[in-house]
């Protein structure tokens, strides 16, 4: 056991885990914010510096990609100089990026504050708390994975008309200024709180789910390993797909003739995009919680699948409003499961000690998703004509995937189990 690892869990008893997954999600739903409210700060902004909506619009580019590509960096931060430490900082960075944006004069200065400190806080914690999850639930890593990550989608919910009402009767500074500290304090305090399970913790695991063989594997060895960037394909794939569709959905529902439509007395596009945050959150826990019982292959087959049907019915009646906002919901109950699918089945794979750093590495998939998704349905538009192409395209990206979790996955998995098995219980040279 590390010197990291011995400070973290002293000897006695262990924490109860579950209040270490309560405050694992509070520290989750205080960095929430930063991107998943930045919409309502685009206007203020563009009136302060005087900047249209696509130089303003840089800042969420930058959070969404510290966050996602310096995933590997963050995990090895979290390995190895202590989890309490790294998600105290985390907090802090995600304070300063509110506290010192609100006082931004300039673009550069809005990209150096708010971009580069948000997108490095939220990163670390995101990070460091679920390779944390993963490790105290083995026997409920799908579902300890999916409620850390559900935190993160929906915890903006609970700041969105909060900070809404705030810039309403208060202005941008001190709007950014107040929560910005809020935030950073409610993270620090919970981070305060957790501690890293011992090197041998184990906990009742479900039969039906297999032991991985080649426990603790590191990076640098993961990375040699063809089960690893089968799970980095499969990742990027439905990130990709899944994002094509979603950051489209304003664009796509004006063409379909949505835009001005209502749905049970609500304009149809916001009631849309309000379940789809719902159930973008809900599915995360349910379908780990499923994995946890049938195993994690046979559960991608199932949600990937999912989303690909969805998908179908949802772009074959596109012109109904009633089915356009209740399938969307179904597109995102089918999509967001890869954020606790991937790290319950890669820690499943490679072990618990490096949980952090090896997730880092993967999660970088769903960064490449975020860069290709837009742009990508955005070119594939403009050449088409239409919007058939983006959705054949994203429809097969999710059926691939499915077809790879159950074909491919799975035995390549067993066999990497099975080899490591043979190799402990071979006698020593």
């Amino acid at each position: 056991m590390s010197q990291t690892q011995s400070q973290s869990t002293a000897t006695g008893a262990l924490p109860n885990r579950w209040l270490q997954l309560a405050f694992g999600v509070i520290c989750m739903i205080s960095v929430a914010s930063p991107q998943y409210v930045w919409t309502l700060f685009t206007k203020p902004f563009m009136a302060k510096l005087g900047a249209n909506l696509a130089q303003v619009q840089v800042v969420f580019s930058i959070v969404v990609g510290l966050q996602c590509f310096l995933g590997p960096v963050n995990g090895f931060l979290v390995e190895t100089f202590g989890l309490k430490r790294l998600l105290g900082a985390g907090g802090v960075l995600v304070a300063l990026s509110w506290v010192l944006g609100a006082q931004a004069q300039s673009l550069w200065g809005l990209y150096l504050t708010y971009g580069l400190f948000a997108g490095l806080g939220t990163g670390i914690v995101y990070i460091g708390v679920v390779g944390l999850m993963v490790k105290w639930f083995p026997d409920h890593r799908g579902l300890a994975a999916g409620i850390a990550a559900s935190g993160y989608g929906m915890g903006a919910s609970l700041t969105t008309f909060p900070i809404s009402d705030s810039l309403k009767a208060v202005g941008l500074e001190s709007t950014l200024t107040t929560f910005g500290i809020l935030f950073g304090v409610v993270c620090v305090g919970c981070s305060l709180m957790l501690r890293t399970p011992p090197a041998d913790y184990q906990a009742t695991r479900h039969a039906s789910l297999p032991v991985a063989a080649r426990a603790d594997v590191a990076p640098s060895a993961m990375l040699r390993e063809p089960v690893f960037w089968l799970m980095y394909l499969m990742m990027t794939l439905m990130s990709t797909g899944g994002l094509m569709v979603v950051s489209q959905m304003a664009a796509f529902a004006k063409d379909f003739g949505i835009g001005g439509a209502t749905v049970f007395g609500m304009a149809a596009l916001p009631l849309a995009l309000t379940l789809d945050r719902l159930t973008n959150g809900l599915t995360r826990p349910f379908f780990g919680w499923i994995s946890d019982r049938i195993g994690r292959e046979n559960t991608m087959l199932i949600a990937f699948a999912l989303e690909g049907v969805a998908m179908t019915v949802w772009y074959a009646y596109r012109t109904d409003p009633t089915l356009f906002v209740l399938l969307s919901g179904v597109v995102f109950f089918g999509w967001g499961e890869i954020f606790s699918l991937f790290p319950s089945t890669l820690t499943d794979t490679f072990g618990p000690r490096y949980a952090s750093a090896n997730y880092g590495f993967l999660y970088t998939g769903a960064g490449i998703g975020a860069i290709l998704g837009g742009p990508l349905a955005a070119l594939l538009y403009q050449a088409a004509g239409g919007w058939s192409s983006v959705f054949v395209l994203a429809i097969a990206a999710n059926f691939t995937t499915a077809l790879l979790a159950i074909a491919v996955l799975k035995p390549l998995r067993r066999r990497y189990v099975n080899e490591g098995e043979a190799r402990a219980r071979a006698p020593a040279a």
